[in-house]
C-alpha cells in the first residue's frame, strides 16, 4: 500500500515530471524533502550582506555554522521567479545537430528569441514551454500561448511549482519587512497572471484556504484580498467554511477600511463568477 515516505517521493517526481506519475496523490502530505535552493539562497543573502557590511551573523550563515532558524519565526529569503528559457533537453539535442536550422518547421523555436506577438503567431506550432514553468507568470507571450494550448500537463506543472513555492515560503507569523515586500511582489505576479488568464490557479486557491484561518488581516492585505477575488466557484459549504468564516472573524474585529476592502474583494469575486458563467453559457449555446 501507499506509505507516507513513498508518497512524498512520488510527489517530488511529479513536481519535475508530472507526465511520469499517473496516480492521484493526496493534497495534504508531510514534507520530507526540503527545498534544494536553501543553501544557495543563504549564500547569496550572506554575500549581499557582506558587500553592504560584514556581520558575524552573515559570515556564520555563509560558512554554514549558524543554527537553522524555524520557519515559524521568519520569512524565507528569496522569492525568485525564473526567467524564460528553452527546455535543456531540447538544447542538448540541438547541440548534437550542428546543422540546426531555426526556421525549420521540425525544430522548436527557442524561447530566448521570442520577443514579439507576431513571432508568437508565426512560431506557435513549434513552441515548447520552458523547463521552469514559473517563468510564464511574468511573460505575457507565454501566457497567451498557455491560453491557446489548454494542455492539462502545463497547468499541472504550474500547479505543483506554485503549490510548493507557497507552501514552503509562506507563514503568517513574525514577519521581516524585507521578506514581506518580496512575498508581496510574488503574490502580485500571481494575481496579474490570473487577471491575464481570466481564471484563478488551483494552487493559489488551496493556499488561501489553508492560510486564511491563520492570517492576521494585515500582512499583505491588498495582495491576499486580490487573490481571493479569483477563487473559482464551488459548493456553498466549502466557500462558507474555507472563505467566509475566516474572513468573518477578521471582519467583525477590524477597522472600517478592512471591512470595505473585504466587501470590494467579494464584489470582484462575484463579478468574476458571473463572467465565467456567461462565457461558459455562450460556448455551450454556440455548440
Amino acid at each position: 500500500g501507499m506509505q507516507s515516505h513513498l508518497q512524498a517521493l512520488l510527489s517530488l517526481y511529479k513536481l519535475f515530471c508530472p507526465e511520469q506519475v499517473t496516480i492521484t496523490l493526496p493534497g495534504k502530505m508531510k514534507t520530507y524533502f526540503k527545498s534544494s535552493e536553501g543553501p544557495w539562497k543563504a549564500a547569496i543573502t550572506a554575500l549581499r550582506q557582506r558587500n553592504q557590511g560584514a556581520s558575524p551573523l552573515s559570515q556564520a550563515v555563509f560558512l554554514g555554522t549558524s543554527q537553522p532558524q524555524s520557519r515559524k519565526r521568519k520569512w524565507n529569503a528569496q522569492f525568485v521567479i525564473p526567467a524564460s528559457s528553452t527546455n535543456t533537453n531540447n538544447l542538448e539535442k540541438d547541440r548534437e545537430k550542428n546543422h540546426c536550422n531555426l526556421y525549420s518547421t521540425s525544430e522548436s523555436f527557442p524561447l530566448e528569441q521570442l520577443q514579439t506577438f507576431p513571432q508568437l503567431l508565426q512560431n506557435i506550432h513549434r513552441l515548447e514551454f520552458p523547463s521552469q514553468m514559473g517563468s510564464v507568470l511574468t511573460n505575457p507571450l507565454l501566457l497567451h500561448y498557455m491560453n491557446c494550448v489548454k494542455d492539462e500537463s502545463i497547468y499541472l506543472r504550474l500547479y505543483y511549482w506554485m503549490g510548493q513555492m507557497l507552501q514552503e515560503e509562506c507563514t503568517w507569523c513574525v514577519v521581516d519587512t524585507l521578506y514581506e515586500e518580496e512575498f508581496k511582489s510574488f503574490l502580485e505576479s500571481v494575481y496579474k497572471a490570473e487577471c491575464f488568464l481570466q481564471e484563478g490557479f488551483s494552487a493559489c486557491e488551496e493556499f488561501l484556504y489553508k492560510t486564511l484561518p491563520l492570517w492576521d488581516g494585515f500582512c499583505c492585505r491588498s495582495e491576499i484580498l486580490r487573490l481571493v477575488s479569483w477563487i473559482p466557484l464551488s459548493s456553498f459549504s466549502d466557500i462558507k467554511s474555507y472563505l467566509y468564516d475566516p474572513l468573518a472573524q477578521l471582519f467583525f474585529t477590524s477597522s472600517v477600511y478592512f471591512k470595505c476592502s473585504v466587501l470590494e474583494s467579494l464584489k470582484e469575486l462575484l463579478q468574476n463568477w458571473l463572467n465565467c458563467n456567461v462565457i461558459q453559457a455562450d460556448s455551450e449555446f454556440s455548440s
